[in-house]
């Protein structure tokens, strides 16, 4: 906390917790896991944010089947206030409700950073007890403005359990472990750990391999807080913005099920 406030970071105010979800590369459902998180902090009780950061390729539209949809927004001492779109019980908030889906976004660094800085500054969260914050994949810009700029409680590293995925990881982890910004890296999250079909919920079938989280978790020394595993039912619920689908499959949900109760008692450590 010393370090944080030493280098001038933002305690975002009636925001408890800000976790940030992250991945070395892309493909391995990182958003999906920030999204579940969410939701199972929302389905808990919990005052639940949701911010897409991912500047270049947002989701959290897709996934809560808003597209097209804009928030209010009001002007307050010279600045525009943006009032998050509320689904599930979650406040969501997202660069892909102010953008063209099918057009790319061809900004440099700098504005991408600004950009981030508006959606989290000037977007009326209220009382939160967890903001979630889904980021790009890879090391980038948007990381390392989250990490100059505000107090972060911690950040979840998703993986599949494939080699390639866990030596970008390893990049990843390195940064959010940087003296000058780091901040905690509360675990890791093997996503895709094996396919188990929904009329054969006994079943298992490791497509992408074996032990790529738990290899990350000795290495590094930092816990595997959960594995989740895919059905043919996830890509359906998640693309028809039915999120809660997902939590229909018993694998699935005990899998974001070890995720909260890790996350909750983590960050009830920290806040001691």
């Amino acid at each position: 906390m010393n370090n944080q406030q030493a280098i001038g970071k933002t305690k975002l105010p009636n925001i408890k917790n800000i976790i940030i979800v992250a991945s070395g590369k892309g493909g391995v459902g990182k958003s999906t896991v920030a999204s579940g998180l969410a939701l199972s902090l929302a389905m808990e009780g919990y005052a639940t944010g949701l911010m897409d950061a991912d500047i270049y390729g947002p989701s959290i539209p897709v996934l809560f089947d808003l597209q097209n949809m804009k928030p209010d927004a009001r002007e307050q001492d010279g600045k525009t206030i943006m009032e998050p779109i509320i689904r599930m019980g979650i406040k969501l908030m997202s660069i892909g409700f102010f953008i063209d889906p099918k057009q790319a976004v061809l900004w440099r660094g700098p504005l991408a950073s600004n950009t981030l800085k508006q959606l989290v500054n000037d977007t009326n969260w209220g009382q939160l007890d967890y903001l979630i914050i889904d980021t790009p994949p890879g090391t980038g810009d948007i990381h390392i403005t989250l990490l100059q700029q505000y107090e972060i409680s911690g950040v979840i590293i998703v993986t599949t359990p494939q080699l390639v995925a866990t030596s970008d990881v390893k990049k990843a982890i390195t940064m959010f472990r940087d003296d000058q910004v780091g901040v905690p890296v509360l675990g890791i999250v093997e996503n895709m750990s094996w396919f188990t079909p929904s009329k054969h919920p006994d079943e298992k079938y490791f497509l992408f391999g074996q032990g790529g989280g738990e290899e990350l978790s000795k290495a590094f020394r930092i816990p595997l807080l959960t594995q989740i595993p895919v059905n043919e039912g996830v890509c359906m619920s998640c693309e028809g913005g039915r999120l809660n689908d997902l939590f229909n499959d018993r694998g699935v949900k005990e899998g974001f099920d070890h995720l909260l109760k890790s996350i909750t008692s983590t960050c009830n450590i920290l806040a001691k």
